[in-house]
Parts: C-alpha cells; structure tokens; sequence
C-alpha cells in the first residue's frame, strides 16, 4: 500500500516526472523551432535579395500550398495557436485528439517554418504555444495522469517563456490571457513549467535579451505626455488589427463570403499582397525582427513601414497558413513608436519606440500585464517599467473603443466549434 502511494509508480511522481519532463521537451522543441524559423526568414531574404521578382510568383503559390495542406492534414492548426490551447481548456481529455494532437503540432511546426519560407508575416510565439501545450498533454497521457486544463495552461506559459526568453512573460500570460478563471492550484505547475523550459533554453541558447539592453529612461514630465499620446495611437491601431482580423472571418458580404468558400484562392491573393508589398518595400517579409531591432537602437524607418507591416501581417493572419502575430506585432509596434519620435524629437528614442510598442502590441491581444513583462523583459527596460505600464491601460482602454471582442477570445469559440 505503502509503496503504491509513495514508490516510482505513484500517481504524485507520474505527475512530476510529465511535468519536468514536458517541460524539458518543451524548452528544446522550443530551442529547435526558433533556429529553424530563423533559418526559414534568412533563407528567403537571400531569395529576395538575388532575385527581386521571385517572391511574387513564390508567395502566392506557397500561401496557396501551405493553406491546402493545412486544410487537408490539420485544419485545426491554421493562426496562431493561442485560441487553440484557450479552446482546449473547455474540454482537456477530448482536445488532445483535436487542437493539441500530434498531427496539429507537427503541422505547426512544419508550416510555421513553410511560412516564413515563402516570406509570410508571421511569428514563432504563438505556435509555440500550441506545440508546447501538445507537448505536455501527451506526456500526461503517456505516463496515464488525469488530464486538467492547467496542464494546457502550463505548457502554453512555458512556451511562451522558451520562446521569447521571458520567464516572468509566461507565467503573466498563463494569468492573463490563457486562463480565463486563474487557479490558485495551476500556481505550482505553470510556475514549475516556465522555470525549467526557461532553464532548458537558457543552458542551451544561453542569457540573452530577446531584443538586445535598452537602458534609456523617461522623466516623470516627458512619461506623463508621451504614455497618453502613445497609448492611444497604439491601442487604436492594435483593435483596428483585431477588428479587421475578426471580421475576415465573418464579414457577411458577398465577397468576402465567396472568398472564405474557396480558402486557398483566398490564400493566394493575400500572398499575393504580401509579395506585392514585400517587393516593394523590402521591409515587410518575416518576423520584423531585425527592423524592430534597429528602430529600438535608434536607427529610423520609413514612415510607412508601421503602416505596410499592419497590412502584411493582417493578410498573413486571415490567409489561413500556420503562424503567430507576436513578433510581426511588436515590428508594427516599432513602427508605430518611430513616428511618435517624430512628435516627441527631444525625447529619448528608444523610450519612446518601447511605448508605441507596448501601447499596439497590447491594443491586439488585450493583455497589458503580459504586454509590459514582454517588452521589459526582452529590451532588459526595467526603469521604464512605470510609463509602459501606463501606455499599456490606456492602449487597453483605447482598444475597447475600436473592438470590444478581444481577439484571441473570439478566435478559441471558432476553434471550439470546429473542433466539435
């Protein structure tokens, strides 16, 4: 009796051991996926760069081909991810065969990759998520322990911390966002997951910031009229991001109606957007990262890049293909914060950069808690923790005006009924 509560069999070590063990997969997958992704974005902008003409031809064709495969093998695997894992808590036993199996991960993971092969606008973050909750609802399945919605949660805050290099990020967004009625008993668990996927990716990859040191600072003066303006200007422009999105998928116009009936000519003409875009820019392919990056430092864009960058991620998005809004998100946040320079030119830049990211980035997916730990976790803008927090309410505030459905929300009820 003894020896089945207590010994190597017990359900509390099997429960441990898929726990740690999740976890530690979760970090490597995570490790993998992000090299891979990086590997994809580079690879199409040497493309790009020799041959100016291809991506309109490969663009379009590949948006086509990857939303046909999606389709075919894994519907349940188009977007982001996130809604999937949110959708997957209402029913954990049922969905580890649907919007966290196997077949869903894999897929996400092949064609996330595909995306950014083909010079999609998308991110890695968001299917992450959803690898990393079908990572560690398998293992729990594996070592036969009850399936909760926690353990969904746990995966997905531990994705999101490997993904991004923010700890503290992933345990917010198992809070905020993933976890419509917080648990005091999920605390352990999540905490658990994000620390040792965190540590996984650490060892690895080893201590860097996300977005490279930040350490400008706001005066008390310049924070209170920089956060209002920027939160504003974010939170509109990031629930227009949202609105539009949500409409794509609903809109009852004959157009529209007749588009979402054949997806992939759908998806075909928004690559083809986006090559259009892309070609004429040079700015908008990927992830955005390296123009985040550099606007961040200092180094000034296009006035029109937020605004192209908006377009190219939203056509992404409403393709159907694979791939997260996270990190094509914080570039148009970037572009957004470059024109506020513009307004606040005796300011400190990179401050200012940091507030129009924090305000768009939040006006999408409505977490403000979440939005603030991932800027100042990934720029390592820990004084600015005050100013970002307070263009992150306002942008939250402001958002509701523009789309009272947050995104994500409205995205899991569709995925929930998909998924049956």
């Amino acid at each position: 009796m003894a020896l089945r509560r207590h010994g190597p069999e017990a359900l509390v070590w099997r429960r441990r051991v898929a726990i740690v063990g999740g976890a530690v997969l979760v970090g490597l997958v995570a490790l993998v996926f992000a090299e891979l992704a990086d590997r994809a974005n580079a690879v199409f902008h040497v493309l790009a760069g020799r041959l100016w003409w291809a991506p309109l031809i490969a663009t379009p064709l590949g948006f086509a081909a990857i939303a046909w495969l999606t389709l075919r093998f894994a519907p349940l695997a188009k977007g982001s991810g996130i809604p999937q894992v949110m959708a997957a808590t209402k029913n954990p036993e049922g969905s580890l065969s649907t919007l966290v199996s196997v077949r869903a991960a894999v897929a996400k993971f092949v064609l996330t990759i595909g995306g950014l092969l083909v010079g999609g606008s998308v991110g890695r973050e968001g299917p992450t998520v959803q690898i990393a909750a079908a990572i560690m609802g398998r293992m729990h399945r594996v070592l036969r322990v009850r399936l909760r919605s926690s353990v969904y949660i746990a995966g997905g805050a531990a994705g999101v911390a490997a993904a991004f290099n923010t700890p503290l990020a992933g345990v917010a967004f198992a809070i905020e966002e993933l976890a419509a009625a917080y648990e005091q008993r999920m605390t352990l668990l999540v905490m658990a997951a994000v620390l040792i996927a965190g540590m996984v990716s650490l060892g690895i990859a080893g201590d860097y910031i996300y977005f490279g040191a930040m350490r400008q600072t706001l005066g008390i003066q310049q924070a209170l009229i920089a956060a209002p303006v920027a939160g504003i200007l974010g939170g509109i422009a990031g629930g227009a991001f949202s609105r539009l999105m949500l409409a794509a998928g609903t809109a009852p116009t004959r157009p529209m109606a007749w588009l979402r009936a054949h997806p992939v000519l759908f998806a075909m003409l928004c690559g083809a957007i986006v090559a259009v875009l892309g070609v004429s820019t040079g700015l908008t392919w990927g992830t955005g990262y390296d123009t985040a990056h550099g606007i961040i430092a200092g180094k000034e864009a296009p006035i029109w890049f937020g605004a192209a960058k908006f377009v190219t991620t939203l056509a992404t998005a409403v393709s159907g293909i694979p791939g997260g809004i996270f990190a094509p998100s914080l570039s148009i946040g970037a572009g957004i914060g470059d024109l506020l320079r513009g307004i606040f030119p005796g300011y400190p830049s990179g401050a200012i950069v940091l507030l129009g990211m924090v305000a768009y980035f939040t006006g999408v997916v409505r977490a403000p808690l979440t939005a603030v730990i991932i800027i100042s976790e990934t720029t390592a803008s820990r004084g600015l923790m005050m100013p970002l927090l307070a263009s992150a309410l306002i942008g939250d505030f402001a958002a509701q005006f523009v789309c009272k459905e947050k995104l994500y929300h409205g995205l899991s009820q569709r995925f929930l009924t998909k998924a049956g």
